[in-house]
C-alpha cells in the first residue's frame, strides 16, 4: 500500500463512483478499478461493495477511510507547500452562506482580486452543513458559516454578527400572531442551512412544531414567495434595502438574544495555510470589520 494507492482510494470514498473518481483524478475509470482491486487483494479484505448505483464503503473501508483522507491532504499540503514562494499565487477556494455572498463578500473579492491577481479564486455557495463538511473534506481552503461550530478538524475564526428577523408579505402586522396560525407556513433552504434550523428551533420553543414547510433552491425565490403571502422566513436584516427593496416584505424582530447569530471563518486545523490564504484573510478581516460596525 502506498500513497497512490491511499489517494485513489480516498477519491473513491468521497465521490462513491469509480468513474467519478477517475474523472477527478484524471485518469481512466479502468485503472481506477484495477488499482482498488489490487489494493483489495493486498490487504485482504473488501473496502467497497459495488453495485450500479456506485460504491459504497463497507466496515474496513471506514476504518481506513480517515488515514486516506490524511495522507491524500499531507500529499497536497506538501505540493502547495513547495510551489509557495510567499507571493499569493495558485487556486484558492472559499465556501460561503448565500446570504454572505449577497451582502458581504463583493467589495471583498473585488479587493482581493485587484491585490492579488495571480491567485484563481472560486467561490462556493452553500448551508453551513454543507461548507463544513466540504471544508473537513478539504475540498474548500476555507468557509464562512453561521456559527457555532465545533469540530476537532475546523478552527474557526469569528468575523461578524447577524440579526435575523422573521419575514412576512407586507400585509402581516404581526408575526406572534401570524405564527398561531394552524396553517403556519415557513420557507426556506433546504436541510442543511442554519437559518433553517434557527427558524424550526426558534418555533419550537413557542410550542410550534406542526408546521408546513415549502423548500426552495434560492434566495429569491424564498423572498418572491414570503413577497406572495405563501409563508414566512427567517433571514439577515441587513438583507433588506442592500439586496432587497425597503416594502416588499415585511421585517418582525426578535426578542433580544433570539435573532443574534454569528458568521464565523472556518479552515481546517491541519491544512496548509497558503500565501493565498493569508493575503484573503488580511483583505477580509478589516473590510468585513468596517461593514459590520457601520
Amino acid at each position: 500500500m502506498d500513497a497512490a494507492d491511499l489517494r485513489m482510494f480516498a477519491a473513491v470514498a468521497r465521490t462513491g463512483s469509480m468513474s467519478k473518481a477517475a474523472h477527478e483524478l484524471g485518469t481512466v475509470q479502468s485503472n481506477v478499478t484495477a488499482r482498488i482491486r489490487a489494493l483489495e487483494e493486498r490487504l485482504g479484505v473488501e473496502l467497497f461493495e459495488r453495485s450500479n448505483r456506485g460504491a459504497t464503503l463497507t466496515a474496513a473501508g471506514l476504518r481506513l477511510r480517515p488515514y486516506a483522507d490524511r495522507v491524500a491532504g499531507l500529499l497536497e499540503d506538501a505540493r502547495r507547500a513547495v510551489a509557495d514562494e510567499g507571493t499569493p499565487a495558485g487556486h484558492l477556494v472559499i465556501g460561503s452562506l448565500e446570504t454572505t455572498a449577497a451582502l458581504r463578500l463583493s467589495p471583498v473579492l473585488a479587493e482581493f482580486i485587484a491585490t492579488c491577481p495571480a491567485v484563481d479564486l472560486s467561490l462556493r455557495t452553500g448551508t453551513t452543513q454543507e461548507l463544513i463538511e466540504q471544508t473537513i473534506e478539504r475540498r474548500l481552503d476555507g468557509a464562512f458559516v453561521s456559527g457555532p461550530v465545533n469540530h476537532a478538524d475546523l478552527v474557526a475564526e469569528r468575523f461578524f454578527r447577524e440579526e435575523l428577523v422573521v419575514l412576512t408579505a407586507p400585509s402581516v402586522a404581526d408575526f406572534e400572531t401570524l405564527a398561531a396560525a394552524p396553517d403556519l407556513r415557513i420557507i426556506v433552504l433546504r436541510t442543511g442551512c442554519s437559518y433553517r434550523h434557527h427558524f424550526e428551533t426558534l418555533l419550537a420553543r413557542r410550542g410550534i412544531v406542526a408546521v408546513r414547510r415549502l423548500e426552495f433552491g434560492t434566495l429569491e425565490a424564498i423572498v418572491s414567495c414570503v413577497a406572495a403571502g405563501l409563508g414566512v422566513t427567517l433571514l439577515p436584516q441587513a438583507l433588506i434595502g442592500p439586496v432587497w427593496r425597503h416594502g416588499r416584505v415585511r421585517a418582525h424582530r426578535l426578542p433580544p438574544g433570539e435573532g443574534d447569530v454569528e458568521t464565523l471563518f472556518i479552515r481546517h486545523r491541519d491544512a496548509y495555510v497558503s500565501s493565498a490564504m493569508r493575503a484573503f484573510l488580511d483583505c477580509a478581516r478589516p473590510m468585513l470589520a468596517r461593514q459590520a460596525a457601520e
